[in-house]
């Protein structure tokens, strides 16, 4: 004779069976931590989730007081119809870096505009950008100014275009990792790799003197070591999970 079907007994179990998957599900995803893996590997958080420790303004002693806000775990650039001049302006890492591999998630406001810089350095009285590399960070789709490829996200700004181009629409998230090894620099945006190029070169070197850039030496003759530098260029843009691993 069969036993019965204990019907209750195998709704329990399914249950915690359930909150047991879900459970560990939340605990990857939650924003702003690492994993044991990542910890193993050597990865730093850059970002706590609360605070700004690490940072500061650039050509700042400090944290901007306007113009950047932490809100439910995301570090916020917040919009200011200024352009490049922003409002509370561009921030950078406390930290120099030299080799590494950075990552952050990032999502932005319709025609946003903004970007990660590296290998930073402060120069008085003149933009990061007129001394540093930048990933573009852009709502290319929705931005009112016609752009060249090179423009579009991911790409190395107004030098390497990023393809392929495979940004998400604003207000989605985007994943980005910028590879810096002795020279040679990859950009990754959502999981594939869009632009790669090599740093002190006689390529690097005739890509920028027939560029914008060329008026910079400063560009031209990059430090091997910098800071990392999110660019306030006006607009809503939101980040998260920034880690980096020296390499």
């Amino acid at each position: 004779m069969k036993k019965p079907i204990n019907y209750l007994t195998m709704f329990v179990l399914a249950a915690i069976i359930c909150f047991v998957y879900v459970s560990c599900g939340q605990q990857e995803k939650s924003p702003n931590t690492l994993t044991k893996k990542e910890i193993k590997e050597g990865w730093q958080l850059l970002f706590d989730g609360t605070t700004t420790n690490g940072w500061k303004g650039y050509n700042q002693k400090s944290f901007p007081e306007h113009g950047w806000t932490v809100e439910n775990g995301i570090l916020r650039c917040l919009a200011s119809g200024r352009g490049e001049a922003g409002s509370g302006g561009d921030i950078i890492t406390e930290k120099k870096f030299k080799n590494f591999e950075f990552k952050l998630e990032w999502k932005i406001a319709k025609a946003g505009n903004s970007g990660i810089m590296y290998l930073v350095t402060e120069l008085p009285g003149q933009p990061a950008w007129h001394g540093a590399p930048e990933m573009q960070i852009l709502d290319g789709k929705n931005f009112p100014a016609e752009l060249n490829p090179n423009q579009l996200s991911g790409s190395l700004y107004d030098l390497v275009t990023a393809d392929p181009q495979n940004v998400k629409p604003f207000g989605e998230w985007n994943q980005i990792k910028i590879l810096v090894n002795n020279g040679n620099v990859e950009h990754w945006q959502n999981g594939e790799m869009v632009a790669s190029y090599q740093l002190w070169t006689s390529e690097w070197e005739d890509m920028v003197k027939n560029s914008k850039f060329k008026d910079y030496p400063e560009f031209l003759n990059l430090a091997s070591e910098g800071h990392i530098c999110i660019q306030d260029h006006g607009s809503d843009v939101w980040f998260k999970n920034i880690k980096i691993r020296e390499l």
